[in-house]
């Protein structure tokens, strides 16, 4: 990855990336314990690609139980006795530990999310500094959040390559002894205004403030300062409300008009600033209303894209923040709307993209594949994590646990699987109730703000003939799915919850001579790409066409490894022309972006 800022949201001046070569070597029988009994280091990683990916130089993809990184930094400049130095570690699967210059100074669990620590401590003025990550993640482990990472030594069916270690970016912030830790956005459309949360490092003086300034567009929406009281702010700025819907409309945030509110953010002891961060928000607002998904209090229709999230050369890993902005615009300019985000959490720089881009996300969580105590208690502290991470991101519509009853088998008859998704959906919706919650997405919905159902039927004439308007929804829902399953479990039926079509398609096309012509699949496979056009076209058109569903999520993005049933190829090209889909995808309510 380059050097765009890792962390959107709260931004400094004072970074530095320690992205790049460091010194790498595997340790399959857990040998080494510390850093000082390392012996050497055969090889050379550039970081944040992972060891299984060819832009990592390694591209070993066979079974490792854990790895070890190593390199030197140089601090710049000249720090007082105050400064402190932030370590952000953006995501390392699945654990890891950390060493500055031979001192422990963090360890986590959990792939997916970021960790960091103040690291001042452990450095040696004057010299240069040494950081080492150990990094374990099992690739057996199925009690972990794992996602699409497959557990066969080559990737099968719908699972992929392993992700080990780091992957994404590691860098440092300078601050003094007081700084913003943390901040959060909420907004309220009911109320007009948005609140703000801060919480602020260091054991700061009683006189210690926070001033707020919100602009867009060159107009100043607010200009507050707040006292801090026990190391923290809470808010609720006011805005002027315009009144007039028009004049309302201007400032409401959607992905035909994503506009952000900007932020500029001063910690100031004794009238002095000591730290100062820019960020963002926006007003928009997610809610339902008689079977139907309202933004902004206005029924919004979804037409959303699968994405699995993945690059054939670099795996999660984006070969750079172009490629993020470069994936967002390909989404809107195939018509769609928003991304169902697909068993990833996403890199924050690609929320950052949709926000200032215009797309809806569906964010949700990798699953696991065994149900445990250890499971559970693993998803439930990463899943608190993610939401903590993105909450502030107006992209992000809805939140889902788990998909396809993935690591809680047998929903229809034993309780404990069934209440650690009803649990994971009241919590969801604790943290933030602001969003839509989905607790399974496919089938087998009890606590839900929506039904999502998966139908990878490729007729587009039993599509019509099954979601047409002489069908009664109810009939729906009573029916029975694939493999026997049932769209709501007994005690729970449906109770006016919008419907989505949350996975359809799959429709493959391999360009002939491609080295994963034989083996590459989806639901439906063309060989000549003609036809495919033809298929993908009718099968959008006539799920498009039906008025069952609040929404709709095509699979799938672009191909990802065996699965050649993309809209676009791996690298990105179109299949069809972007025009084609976006005609198919919205009608004639299609207008060129």
């Amino acid at each position: 990855m380059d050097n765009a800022y890792p962390r959107p949201q709260l931004r400094r001046s004072a970074w530095l990336s320690l992205n790049g070569p460091w010194r790498f070597r595997f340790d399959n029988s857990l040998e080494f314990r510390t850093p000082r009994e390392i012996p050497d280091w055969p090889l050379t990683i550039q970081v944040p690609f992972a060891p299984e990916s060819k832009r990592s130089g390694i591209g070993d993809t066979n079974f490792h139980r854990a790895c070890w990184y190593e390199r030197e930094f140089d601090l710049p400049g000249r720090h007082g006795q105050d400064a402190r130095v932030l370590l952000h570690l953006g995501a390392v699967d699945w654990q890891a530990r950390v060493w500055i210059n031979d001192l422990k100074v963090i360890e986590h669990q959990g792939g997916h999310t970021p960790f960091s620590a103040d690291i001042a401590f452990a450095l040696v003025p004057g010299a240069r500094q040494r950081i080492t990550v150990w990094a374990e993640d099992d690739p057996h482990d199925l009690e972990k959040p794992r996602g699409k990472q497959d557990w066969r030594l080559e990737p099968h069916s719908i699972w992929y390559p392993r992700t080990t270690g780091i992957w994404q970016t590691v860098w440092l912030e300078f601050v003094g002894a007081h700084y913003i830790r943390n901040l959060s956005w909420t907004p309220n459309l009911e109320r007009w205004e948005i609140a703000f949360d801060a919480e602020i490092a260091g054991d700061h003086p009683n006189d210690t403030q926070v001033a707020v300034r919100l602009n867009q567009g060159g107009q100043i929406l607010a200009d507050d300062t707040y006292q801090v009281i026990g190391g923290e702010v809470h808010r609720r700025i006011g805005l002027s409300d315009p009144g007039v819907d028009d004049f309302r409309n201007e400032l409401l945030w959607s992905p035909e008009r994503p506009i952000l509110i900007n932020a500029d953010i001063k910690l100031l002891c004794k009238g002095k600033v000591v730290d100062e961060v820019t960020s963002y928000t926006a007003l928009r607002s997610v809610s339902v209303q008689r079977e139907r998904i309202l933004l902004n209090g206005r029924p919004y229709p979804l037409h959303l894209v699968l994405d699995q999230g993945y690059w054939p050369d670099s795996l999660m890993t984006a070969p750079d923040d172009a490629a993020l902005r470069r994936d967002v615009e390909l989404v809107k300019a195939m018509g769609f709307n928003g991304v169902r985000k697909h068993q990833k959490i996403e890199d924050p720089r690609y929320l950052y993209w949709a926000d200032m881009l215009g797309l809806v996300v569906f964010a949700e969580m990798p699953s696991a594949y065994r149900f445990t105590h250890r499971a559970l208690n693993r998803l439930l502290r990463e899943w608190i994590e993610v939401i903590e991470r993105d909450i502030s991101h107006p992209c992000i519509l809805m939140w889902v646990p788990f998909n396809e009853s993935w690591g809680v088998p047998d929903l229809p008859t034993l309780p404990a699987p069934r209440d650690a998704v009803q649990s994971l959906y009241h919590l969801t919706r604790s943290l933030d109730p602001t969003r839509l919650v989905i607790g399974n997405d496919g089938w087998e919905s009890s606590a839900t703000d929506v039904i999502g159902i998966h139908d990878y039927d490729s007729d587009p004439n039993h599509i019509r003939a099954r979601y047409g308007p002489e069908v009664r929804l109810q009939e729906i829902i009573d029916r029975r799915w694939t493999g026997g399953r049932i769209l709501t479990l007994d005690g729970h039926p449906h109770q006016g919850q919008p419907v989505l079509l949350s996975e359809f398609g799959g429709v493959a096309y391999l360009r002939p001579g491609d080295e994963r012509y034989k083996q590459g699949w989806g639901y439906a496979r063309h060989d000549d790409l003609e036809e495919y056009r033809r298929h993908t076209v009718a099968l959008i058109e006539a799920v498009r066409s039906t008025a069952m569903f609040s929404g709709f999520c095509y699979t799938q993005f672009a191909d990802t490894f065996q699965e050649a049933n993309g809209l676009l190829f791996e690298d990105r090209t179109p299949k069809i022309p972007l025009e084609e889909i976006a005609q198919a995808v919205r009608g004639n309510h299609y207008v060129h972006p």
